[in-house]
């Protein structure tokens, strides 16, 4: 199947600056290295951490970051160092869905306002045509036309979401960048906004990116899963795979806090040692490695470890103190 997004080789570093002439001192490496696709149609779930850098690599799809480096490919066209006058053409097909929904909509304008503005910025129809439309997608979205006229405060989190996704959806687009798109909400409420993306992915076949922590949310509405660990892609591969067969040590904890709901299943939760290693100083060696003390992290200073196709379409990074003894084997063949 064809891509609709591809991502090379992306990177995002925020200066960091000091002394009375602010001279740049280092960098905060948020986004250090990224590459994954995404097809038309498909929900791929980025997962990791607070503070790996999930959030930084779905505003720099958007251009709302500048990217350091790297190569943003949206169908046939690389968006990332267009001017902001030739992106804004292109902004139709790739949007962006924020977590907070109070803070992501303006509480001065109305909904019609919000909901109607990505069509005035791009000038769709005329001003009777936008309006119906906001009628059309308030519906879509399983609000009724009165709540055009009222504004966000005057209503309930999972409603203010709802808006929020009629906003994103209102030019049509090809992809949604979905950040954490439910965590703020309640248990209850998110199932319902979760139902609602599902359905609305199927109507008008539109690309997920869907950035979470929640691994059980994520498991309910991806088709491949890439695991995120400072800065980096560690493992991708589909839903089903990563979640009963995962090979690199960090997914293999980070999957085992999922809570069950058998009041007599025995937890097997492994728990990681450690402190997440900074961003602005990272290892020179193996990030997760360092944060366990593996006895190899030593021989993997300087080493590349990119990702590798351990199995047909399953992807790891080649990382001796994050995969097993086979797994390494394998995988060093690979990269030799």
């Amino acid at each position: 199947m064809s891509k609709l997004l591809e991502v090379k080789d992306l990177k995002m570093h925020f200066p960091v600056r000091g002394g009375v002439t602010l001279k740049k001192m280092g960098a905060v490496k948020a986004v250090d290295g990224v590459s994954f696709f995404v097809r038309p149609g498909e929900t791929l779930g980025l997962v990791g951490e607070s503070g790996c850098g999930k959030s930084t690599l779905g505003k720099c799809l958007v251009r709302l970051y500048e990217p350091t480096s790297g190569n943003i490919v949206l169908e046939s066209a690389d968006i990332s160092e267009l001017s902001q006058k030739n992106l804004r053409p292109l902004r139709r097909d790739i949007q962006m869905m924020f977590q907070d929904p109070a803070e992501s909509l303006n509480s001065r304008f109305s909904v019609r306002q919000i909901v109607r503005e990505p069509l005035d910025i791009q000038k769709i129809g005329t001003k009777a045509e936008r309006n119906a439309k906001v009628d059309e997608l308030l519906k879509k979205v399983g609000l009724p036309a009165s709540a055009a006229d009222k504004f966000p405060d005057e209503f309930s989190g999972g409603q203010r979401q709802r808006i929020g996704v009629a906003r994103s959806i209102a030019l049509n687009p090809k992809m949604l960048v979905l950040d954490e798109p439910v965590s703020a909400l309640d248990v209850s409420v998110q199932s319902q906004v979760l139902n609602l993306l599902v359905d609305l992915q199927k109507e008008m076949n539109i690309a997920y990116l869907f950035i979470a922590h929640d691994l059980a949310v994520v498991k309910h509405i991806s088709d491949r899963v890439a695991v995120m660990y400072l800065g980096k892609i560690v493992e991708l591969a589909d839903s089903e795979t990563i979640y009963k067969n995962p090979r690199h040590a960090y997914t293999k904890a980070l999957l085992s806090a999922i809570p069950h709901a058998d009041p007599d299943y025995v937890s097997k939760r492994i728990r990681l040692g450690g402190e997440v290693p900074s961003p602005i100083d990272p290892p020179k060696g193996s990030a997760f490695g360092h944060r366990i003390n593996h006895p190899c992290y030593e021989e993997t200073i300087g080493m590349e470890m990119p990702l590798v196709e351990i199995t047909p379409e399953h992807w790891v990074a080649a990382d001796p103190c994050s995969l097993s003894e086979e797994d390494w084997e394998k995988a060093k063949d690979i990269v030799k």
